[in-house]
């Protein structure tokens, strides 16, 4: 039986709580080739996506999406990697939700500004974990100059094993819990 969860809207399209499941992808091409961008959306759409998420690896990809956005006719997420300016230029470019990792920015005053913007435009955040992009073991907050391979990220197991004690499934588990706990302080509930 599926649990229901609180519903939001990602531009046009209901996800959680009692909606159907929506098909979700990424594209492959480069944010910041916008034609090529659009056609990969196009194609994505007419094969059943619903919600599209684009890579916004630097500011020329954030400022990219205004134009995919004008061209796009699925809710486009942007998908934020390391720097809160992204996101902040992503939300200006009229994105429909952000996805945010919270191994990726860790000092919660830059946190408090993307919320800040994204609680404005009502615009959801998704947190999405990922092995690649975990925060230094023992140091999930702000870490800056802290690099994550010299403080024991690669050092942990990725599964649980009888002779580990902490392993990357639960240092993912923390980080994720740890942003949550962090948004939701913030009063942030989209």
């Amino acid at each position: 039986m599926r649990r229901v969860t609180k519903p939001v809207f990602v531009g046009d399209v209901k996800v959680g709580g009692d909606a159907p499941i929506s098909v979700q992808s990424m594209t492959k091409t480069d944010t910041r080739d916008v034609k090529s961008t659009l056609t990969e959306i196009k194609e994505l759409e007419n094969a059943g996506c619903e919600i599209i998420r684009c890579a916004v690896p630097d500011m020329e990809a954030a400022k990219a999406l205004k134009e995919i956005k004008k061209g796009a006719s699925i809710p486009v997420i942007a998908d934020i990697h390391f720097h809160h300016e992204l996101a902040i230029e992503s939300l200006k470019s009229g994105v429909d939700c952000l996805r945010l990792n919270p191994g990726n920015i860790r000092d919660e005053e830059k946190v408090k500004e993307v919320v800040k913007l994204a609680k404005q435009r009502e615009v959801p955040i998704r947190i999405g974990v990922n092995f690649g992009s975990l925060p230094p073991v023992g140091a999930i907050g702000k870490t800056r100059g802290l690099n994550r391979h010299d403080d024991g990220v690669n050092l942990l197991t990725k599964g649980g094993t009888p002779s580990s004690d902490y392993t990357a499934v639960d240092h993912m588990v923390a980080t994720g819990l740890w942003e949550i706990d962090l948004l939701e302080n913030l009063d942030f509930d989209l």
